[in-house]
């Protein structure tokens, strides 16, 4: 008896911008395979990494919770006993698969698939035993026997030092990751449905794109960093900043090279996915996001770990089968993330949603079944470089931001300033909306052992707020 649920194709990368496609009107980022892909399926336009740092949004998405439900608020390890997508895929009877990055503690656990070429990067990662994975191995079984082969460039992974990749295009990280996926293609068990989750990891540092790519941007007319008097705090380069500084201002070339590795590195990974999608059965969903965003510069910012559009915003693409009955060729505005991820997929396949899942399925809201959510909320413990956690509340048009350690408020109107360049007072013509904003927000919080609210305000807290839950919630 044949089994035609369908396969289910997740692609993700680490710390791509929402803004980083073609679709979504970049004017020199060349993404054709994956702008096909939501032009001829469904684009969600404000999708959000809820907490946006790598290991709680890796969480967020294999266990369809919150941080605040996952108990981890930052890049912190700990325990996670929830049931998994891979996990309840496989006990549907789905060949289940992993290829490239996991990020989650301990390492080579596999939550759920049942298989896996895993690592989590070109670099040795947390010092663990297994050093650089799968990949690792892989490049000295090609005569790549020097410490950190991946890595024999030089840049850093997690600055702003940018150059093209110094092996053959082949061995690059991003090939493996794709070469590994279309193997399990060719060796799956062909009886019953697959998921395969192809995870990579640029263009999360070192933005090392192969020359090919380089070539392309690197003297480009690519759009300047973003500045605005609210959030400036230097003037200009001071040569001796740290590498991976989360402040930084560079000089002009130093950010065209920034600039140019970064966006190679995503023009790469499209050509990949090409590749990928070329030999996907028809019968396949392929949902494709990033983990969250990169500031690259903009407010004087790089990396991710704050509330601003850069950092929070990412791509969402979702691509279905006819069988599923839901009209594509959409762009959607309604606001998603990333802990809707799990029940969407799990919905596709036909496989009851864990009553552990705080997120949302897509399709009945695409079907015009249920409302949208009004907003999203996020969190983080901690922002890199200032000594806060954030707290945010967005609908997508506009959003409303407080630091606790600072004791800041900001609330953008992001369809009239998308890219944040002017805060609107919070006790101005719009404050009985912000108002209304900074209510939620107490809703939500209210009775958290941080102390976030007390006698139905929000106070400032000092210096950062927890990182991990202690102890986690309860599964």
């Amino acid at each position: 008896m044949s089994d035609d649920r369908p396969n289910i194709l997740l692609i993700m990368t680490d710390q791509q911008r929402g803004d980083a496609l073609g679709l979504a009107g970049h004017p020199v980022l060349q993404t054709p395979y994956l702008d096909r892909l939501g032009a001829a399926g469904l684009h969600f336009r404000h999708a959000y990494s809820a907490c946006p740092q790598c290991i709680p949004a890796r969480r967020t998405l294999m266990s369809g919770r919150s941080a605040h439900g996952h108990g981890v608020y930052n890049n912190r390890n700990a325990p996670m006993p929830w049931p998994t997508l891979a996990g309840e895929l496989t006990r549907a009877g789905y060949h289940t698969h992993l290829c490239g990055k996991l990020h989650l503690h301990p390492q080579r656990k596999l939550y759920g698939f049942m298989s896996a070429d895993w690592a989590d990067a070109p670099h040795v990662n947390g010092g663990g035993a297994d050093w650089t994975g799968d990949y690792g191995r892989w490049l000295r079984d090609r005569g790549c026997d020097e410490f950190e082969p991946g890595m024999g460039h030089g840049a850093n992974c997690n600055g702003w030092v940018a150059r093209p990749w110094h092996l053959d295009e082949r061995l690059h990280f991003t090939n493996w990751t794709t070469e590994m996926a279309l193997r399990f293609y060719q060796r799956r068990d062909p009886t019953v449905p697959f998921f395969l989750k192809v995870s990579y990891h640029q263009p999360h540092q070192p933005c090392t794109p192969p020359r090919a790519y380089w070539d392309r941007y690197i003297d480009a007319e690519l759009p300047p960093p973003i500045a605005a008097d609210w959030s400036r705090k230097q003037e200009r380069y001071q040569p001796g900043l740290p590498i991976n500084s989360w402040q930084t201002v560079l000089g002009e070339r130093q950010m065209q090279q920034f600039r140019a590795g970064y966006f190679g590195c995503i023009n790469h990974i499209d050509d990949q996915i090409g590749r990928l999608l070329r030999w996907a059965p028809p019968n396949t969903v392929v949902l494709f996001c990033s983990d969250h965003g990169e500031m690259l510069g903009d407010h004087q910012w790089i990396r991710k770990a704050r509330a601003l559009e850069p950092a929070i915003r990412v791509p969402f693409l979702l691509n279905l089968p006819q069988q599923l009955g839901i009209d594509q060729g959409r762009r959607i505005d309604a606001p998603v993330e990333l802990m809707d991820v799990m029940p969407t997929l799990l919905d596709c396949a036909g496989v009851d949603i864990p009553d552990s899942v705080e997120g949302q399925s897509l399709l009945p809201h695409l079907r015009g079944e249920t409302g949208w959510r009004d907003r999203v909320h996020g969190e983080m413990g901690g922002m890199g470089g200032e000594d806060s956690g954030m707290q945010f509340l967005t609908s997508g048009p506009c959003k409303y931001i407080w630091e606790p350690g600072l004791d800041r408020e900001l609330f953008f109107d992001l369809a009239e300033d998308p890219d944040e360049r002017r805060p609107i007072p919070v006790d101005g013509e719009r404050a009985a909306e912000i108002d209304d904003y900074r209510q939620d927000l107490i809703r939500r919080l209210a009775g958290r052992p941080e102390g976030f609210v007390q006698n139905g305000r929000l106070v400032p807290l000092p210096g950062r707020t927890r990182e991990v839950a202690e102890p986690l919630p309860a599964p």
